[in-house]
């Protein structure tokens, strides 16, 4: 997540649709993975970071000529909320 918190970062046409995916997949981690605090805390920063560079994108022309704004894409991907599971183990 680097590149996406440097402000002179422009991603390529062809990368733009992995964040949207790399934001898929930092919820489902915390949704789904047992996350330590430091964990947590770094996924966290990741979205966050993802969402700024979203957020720069959304008037950046698309190929086609309009801006993500112009045809009313949201900047930001939905937050799926949180929820802990503490399973017990099996066989006891």
């Amino acid at each position: 997540m680097a590149c996406a918190r440097c402000d002179f970062y422009t991603p390529k046409a062809s990368s733009k649709g992995r964040l949207l995916e790399a934001k898929e997949n930092l919820q489902k981690m915390l949704a789904a993975i047992p996350l330590t605090d430091d964990e947590r805390a770094a996924v966290e920063d990741g979205q966050a970071a993802l969402d700024q560079l979203l957020k720069r994108l959304t008037d950046v022309p698309t190929p086609a000529g309009p801006t993500p704004r112009q045809i009313g894409i949201p900047a930001q991907a939905t937050v799926l909320p949180v929820i802990e599971i503490n399973r017990k183990p099996t066989g006891q």
